[in-house]
C-alpha cells in the first residue's frame, strides 16, 4: 500500500513537472500550442536531456518516463 502511494505521488509529481515545462517551451516558442502531442513530447524529452531548468532529482523522475507516458500525462491535463 505504501508503494502504490508513492508512484501516485511521484505521478503527480511527473505531471506537475510536466505542465511547468510546457508553460517555459511555450513562452520560448508560442507555436507550440498548434503542435500534436506526440512532438510536444519530443520536445520535452530534448529539453530534459539537456538539463533545461530542471534539478537532478527532478530529471531523474522525469527520464523514467517514455515517450508515450509523456504524452499521456500531458492528455490528463
Amino acid at each position: 500500500m505504501l508503494q502504490e502511494k508513492r508512484k501516485d505521488l511521484d505521478g503527480e509529481r511527473q505531471k506537475r513537472l510536466l505542465q511547468k515545462l510546457v508553460g517555459e517551451l511555450s513562452r520560448a516558442h508560442p507555436e507550440m500550442y498548434y503542435l500534436p502531442t506526440s512532438v510536444i513530447a519530443l520536445q520535452i524529452r530534448a529539453h530534459i536531456a539537456r538539463g533545461g531548468g530542471v534539478s537532478a532529482e527532478d530529471r531523474a523522475l522525469l527520464q523514467r518516463l517514455s515517450l508515450r507516458d509523456i504524452e499521456v500525462l500531458l492528455s490528463l491535463h
